[in-house]
């Protein structure tokens, strides 16, 4: 049965947007901005009629550069901080010349810069503005702050390698270290601070012009984070701090052999314990950064791939129960309303299917996966429910021009005649056709409005290397792209 929607709810009006990550922005530094590109991309949403921008998880990355495995999931990343926008603010006199290494350590040195300009020139209220901030954050501001402090003095090894008092969090340790390292911490608590204030100027720009941000959660947590060290009791580790089991899923789609991502699982017995407070939390951030908010791997909310830490692949794992229905209870009655999308991909369940429902949450519909050959898949455009967002594909597909150039004739044969053997080329065919579904909200990755091919994905799954790299450019967008794009938000009620 398809669940009704509520006129209050944030899917209750049909709209349409961009899935582009903020590092993909253009710039002249190595990654993209919270800076005059990205109030230009708000201001070309609004052109091109689209009331959303998607994006992944917003965490500082390791040196993958995976938003999915980031040091904590509250904090922002430092290499989207705008240092164009400190100059405006007058705590920086200009942007050192990087001779296009921009590396890690140059970043922070400008900020180093930047801080002892906020020292000097900074006003009352800004003064008051960081000193609030703080104390606003500390659950975690704290924790985080001498995590990359001890991290960057242990030459970045991983928190479960330090000397047993740090790793274990020992009273006396932590102390000394908080003194020893002060000045550090408060430089990575003026870098949220700022992270915070960029990104809240973008929100509120992007809002006053009627666009609404749309973020990521990752279900799990990296291993060497911030959140795992502070709080190993809702992790699954032994008593030295490893691993005992890691998250994954089994073969599928992308991987004949499965995924090992290799996260922690959650102790989620402590976790109900405590009211679900971890997780109220950490929603609480997320719900100050973004107006809607998609759920990662929602499935391993009702089960999850339980796979032993010293297995090599996923193929060795098992479904566990999760506690899936109590959590969403808490975080229901802790905010009232869940501006949630589920990410419902992969094996679902019915199982699955009901929790979902249960709690109002659209899903996901991906074109890409919808041309199998079989009229009953859920992803064909006549299955499509209202209360889900339809997508030509995601992060983790090929550009959808890519995609349909990999096809085989019969696959690409079915696709042409399931769209009525449109004279519109790829991609725009498969976009009209997100545009035109009864899905609430349909999003289109920035590659496939740009005429992208493959060598422009986001992400390879199972790949380590050149991945969350890609990065556009204004020439490449075509003068009449936001028309064209207007024209599809008229024509379909979006």
């Amino acid at each position: 049965m398809t669940p009704t929607i509520p006129p209050n709810s944030p899917f209750a009006q049909r709209r349409a947007g961009i899935l582009l990550h903020p590092t993909s922005l253009p710039g002249e530094y190595d990654c993209g901005q919270l800076g005059a590109e990205a109030f230009r991309f708000v201001d070309f949403l609004v052109a091109a009629g689209l009331r959303v921008w998607q994006m992944l998880p917003l965490g500082p990355t390791h040196s993958d550069y995976s938003p999915y495995q980031c040091t904590s999931v509250h904090a922002g990343n430092p290499r989207l901080i705008s240092l164009q926008r400190l100059v405006e603010w007058g705590w920086l006199d200009a942007v050192a010349n990087c001779e296009g290494k921009c590396t890690d350590v140059w970043r922070a040195e400008q900020l180093q810069v930047a801080r002892a300009g906020f020292q000097r020139k900074a006003s009352d209220y800004e003064r008051a503005e960081f000193t609030d901030f703080k104390e606003q954050h500390s659950d975690w501001l704290n924790d985080f702050a001498l995590y990359e402090a001890l991290r960057a003095e242990q030459h970045h090894r991983g928190w479960f390698d330090w000397s047993p008092a740090l790793r274990d969090r020992q009273v006396d340790a932590l102390s000394e270290a908080r003194r020893r390292l002060a000045a550090q911490c408060e430089q990575s608590a003026f870098i949220q601070y700022v992270f915070f204030k960029q990104w809240h100027a973008l929100r509120d720009y992007a809002n006053q012009n009627g666009v609404w941000l749309f973020g990521d959660v990752p279900i799990f947590v990296a291993y060497d984070s911030a959140d795992v060290w502070a709080r190993r009791d809702c992790f699954r580790l032994d008593n030295a701090g490893r691993l005992e089991v890691v998250a994954g899923v089994p073969p599928d789609y992308f991987s004949a052999t499965g995924q090992r991502w290799g996260n922690p699982h959650y102790r989620w017995d402590r976790i109900e314990q405590d009211g679900f407070s971890w997780w109220i939390e950490r929603m609480r951030t997320q719900r100050e950064l973004f107006d809607l908010i998609r759920i990662d791997h929602f499935r391993g909310f009702e089960a999850f791939w339980e796979i032993p830490a010293s297995a090599e692949t996923a193929i060795d794992g098992h479904w566990v129960k999760a506690p899936g229905e109590r959590l969403f209870q808490a975080l229901k009655d802790s905010f009232h309303e869940l501006p949630l999308v589920a990410e419902d991909l992969g094996i679902i369940t019915p199982e699955v299917d009901a929790l979902r429902q249960r709690f109002g949450l659209p899903g996901m519909k991906i074109l890409q996966f919808a041309f199998g050959g079989q009229a009953d898949n859920p992803y064909l455009p006549h299955n499509h429910e209202p209360l889900s967002v339809v997508y030509t594909g995601t992060h983790d597909n090929d550009t959808t021009l890519g995609w349909y150039l990999s096809l085989d004739d019969h696959t690409r044969a079915y696709l042409h005649e399931y769209l009525g053997n449109p004279t519109e080329p790829m991609p725009w065919s498969l976009i009209r056709t997100a545009f035109a579904s009864v899905a609430t909200l349909a999003i289109i990755p920035l590659q496939d409005a740009l005429d992208l091919d493959g060598g422009h994905r986001m992400n390879t799954p199972g790949v380590t290397e050149d991945n969350w790299r890609w990065r556009f450019d204004w020439e490449q967008m075509p003068e009449d792209l936001a028309t064209r794009l207007r024209n599809l938000v008229g024509l379909y009620g979006r």
